[in-house]
């Protein structure tokens, strides 16, 4: 299915030709998202093709470009055929949105050149067959990422953003390159089976592990590696966050599971023991920083770090019991890790697609300047609840099933025999239950201060519904997040050959299972039965419905609202009054914050009171910072800034000058070679 996925590629960079020369073109629009709504389907169909049905895939295949000596080479096995099931599946869902939500784009000719090629370079990395090839097409995501996040470029946050988002970017490669210099050692061999069939030192394998963990976890947004994505996320169009943070995280993922899992040998425990733990302080600070958030962009983005972070934790997890031998237990981790991988980009795509429709029908993404949005927006309402539910885990919906089978794994650490992994597993499982628990609330004031309520602005009281297509993307991903959390042994067993290939084990098979029952690892252990849970809730509420409209009173009564004995403020049928008197989104998360005020928050009350006798309101000024920011990012850009300011002069030097520092690099490279040698 190699060269199928590459004629998919080839089509994308053709239609991206077309937006760059047409982009003006109203019909360009259609042209450009309706043809890669159909080539993603295709590389769809085409990874699900080569997943389920375990065609052999040719050694690699070769085409005449890149290095003279090594060519470009491509190859499908079953980890880069799953990923090109998430990254298609979330292209395809992000160019149906976007055939409706582009006519809303003041300047379209920014983002239609740049958007099949994203989708391109996306395919391009899972199915590179050597390093050569993996770094060129990861830079490639990566640029033409940025140009999609910067296609707002007039305002000054998005600016701001794409810089960061930049620096990290070419950071991340670097750490990577170096990575993967590592692994090929003096020998030079860039091909992955070459790396593969080498026996490194164990030293060499930490390294690299280290690098991997950096290199990738920047891209996917691992604490204290996280700060670019809230700000280049919501920076970018509602389908492009959507792919940034449902589809281009996983193939940062992808990158990790590739180099740790496949190329860098045998794993020490001391591995998993590393990746849990950053895995699970980034699930924890990630949804505290969500709570705190106003703007519904910036909220899903740090939910996508809270996301990467119980991933990541699966995965850690996975690398302790494969170092000790518990390979049965070491599937169940990395299933668990790779389903919740699916899972998010199901909701987190939706949810990204709902924010931006909300945005484009009231023009603001705050949370206290939205309210009462299921009564204009009654179609998109329903997937977005539904996805809502999913994140916060509720069952029967796809995000329970993934999280239960990552606490399931965590249930197993007795059975490792390291002391520090014994102490660790249940601590971070702590963390993780927390994290879950908050995510519930923060997708309680999410979807409650958006949809629910009255109107806190004359904008969220006009608000009208979405396109079509929109509604489609997004209802078409809020029916798989039920599917899939219905019949999760279906994916499960779609996902053995992924953790066969890195392990040689699977979970055991939930074919034929009585109602579709979920057995992780034994029945006398633990099961899950979503379809009873699922038939239960439905019968319950329809019951519960039945009996409030059959017997409930249907007299409206309506009275003054009670104003804490605030005179004036008791009518509700004022508008003005109806905003004053309703909770707050700040006032839901204030004893969060309180909580974590100083420890993660740098959290600052200043509250100004006015003399005596002076009639002027008191004012209440809530500020937070992310620590990580403020210590380290923010001085690290000023610095950069200040040197890219004054290296700005080497632009205006002589020919000659020019010619002796590349000399002088020359011999540096000389020199440096020969030491290695």
């Amino acid at each position: 299915m190699t060269p199928v996925v590459l004629l998919c590629v080839l089509t994308w960079i053709v239609l991206g030709g077309i937006g760059t020369i047409w982009g003006h073109n109203k019909s360009t629009r259609v042209i450009v998202y309706g043809g890669s709504f159909a080539v993603a389907g295709v590389a769809l169909m085409a990874a699900l093709l080569q997943l389920v049905f375990g065609f052999i895939p040719r050694p690699s295949m070769a085409l005449p470009f890149g290095l003279p000596w090594l060519g470009m080479n491509f190859t499908m096995d079953a980890v880069s055929s799953l990923f090109l099931v998430v990254i298609n599946l979330g292209a395809a869902a992000a160019s149906l949105y976007g055939i409706g939500y582009g006519r809303h784009e003041h300047e379209p000719w920014r983002v239609l050149p740049f958007f099949p090629v994203f989708l391109a370079a996306m395919n391009l990395v899972l199915i590179a067959a050597d390093a050569y090839d993996f770094l060129i097409f990861w830079e490639f995501m990566s640029l033409a990422s940025w140009a999609l996040v910067m296609a707002h470029h007039k305002e000054a946050e998005t600016r701001g953003a794409g810089i960061v988002y930049l620096l990290m970017a070419n950071a991340g490669t670097l750490v990577l390159l170096l990575a993967f210099g590592l692994m090929a050692s003096a020998q030079g061999h860039y091909d992955f089976a070459s790396m593969r069939a080498a026996h490194p030192s164990s030293w060499i394998s930490a390294t690299v592990m280290f690098l991997a963990l950096v290199g990738a976890g920047s891209k996917a947004g691992l604490v204290p590696l996280h700060v670019w994505l809230p700000r280049a996320h919501p920076a970018a169009p509602g389908h492009i966050s959507a792919l940034m943070s449902g589809v281009m995280t996983k193939v940062a993922i992808y990158a990790f599971i590739r180099i740790v899992f496949d190329l860098a040998g045998p794993a020490a425990w001391w591995w998993g023991l590393i990746v849990l733990i950053v895995g699970g302080v980034t699930a924890a600070l990630g949804v505290l920083y969500a709570m705190m958030e106003e703007d519904i962009k910036t909220i899903l983005a740090y939910s996508t770090i809270e996301n990467v972070g119980l991933i990541f934790a699966g995965l850690g997890l996975a690398l302790a019991f494969k170092a000790d031998g518990l390979m049965a237990a070491s599937a169940l981790a990395l299933t668990a890790a790779l389903f919740h991988a699916f899972n998010h980009a199901l909701f987190k795509s939706a949810l990204f697609f709902g924010a931006g429709a909300i945005q484009h029908a009231t023009g603001s993404r705050k949370l206290s300047q939205l309210g009462g949005l299921i009564h204009r927006m009654r179609i998109s309402a329903v997937p977005m609840l539904v996805a809502a539910m999913a994140i916060a885990s509720l069952p029967p919906f796809n995000g329970f099933a993934s999280e239960w089978l990552i606490l399931q794994a965590i249930l197993l650490s007795p059975a490792l025999p390291q002391l520090g992994l014994k102490l660790a597993v249940p601590a971070i499982g702590a963390l993780l239950a927390l994290a879950a628990s908050l995510a519930a609330a923060c997708f309680v004031r999410f979807y409650g201060f958006a949809y629910l309520g009255k109107p806190r602005s004359p904008a969220a009281a006009a608000a009208q519904e979405t396109d079509g297509f929109s509604c489609l993307a997004m209802s078409s991903f809020a029916v798989l997040c039920v599917v899939v959390g219905v019949l999760p042994g279906f994916v499960i067993d779609l996902l053995a050959p992924v953790t066969h290939s890195l392990l040689g084990a699977r979970m055991p098979s939930q074919e034929g299972l009585s109602w579709l029952t979920m057995i992780p690892i034994s029945a006398s252990r633990s099961s899950y039965n979503p379809l009873l849970i699922f038939i239960f809730i439905t019968v319950s509420a329809s019951l519960a419905a039945f009996a409030l409209h059959r017997y409930g009173s249907h007299v409206i009564r309506r009275a003054r609202s009670w104003a804490c004995g605030y005179a004036g403020l008791e009518d509700a049928s004022s508008p003005s009054t109806a905003i004053s008197t309703q909770y707050s989104p700040s006032g839901f998360a204030q004893p969060i914050r309180r909580v974590f005020a100083n420890l993660v928050f740098q959290a600052r009350d200043t509250v100004t009171m006015p003399a005596p006798g002076d009639m002027t309101p008191a004012r209440l000024v809530s500020t937070w910072a992310d620590p990580v920011w403020s210590a380290f990012y923010a001085p690290l850009i000023a610095g950069v800034s200040r040197v890219a300011d004054r290296a700005n002069r080497l632009q205006y030097l002589t020919i000659r000058r020019y010619l002796g520092f590349v000399f002088m690099a020359l011999i540096f490279l000389l020199i440096l070679v020969a030491l290695w040698s």
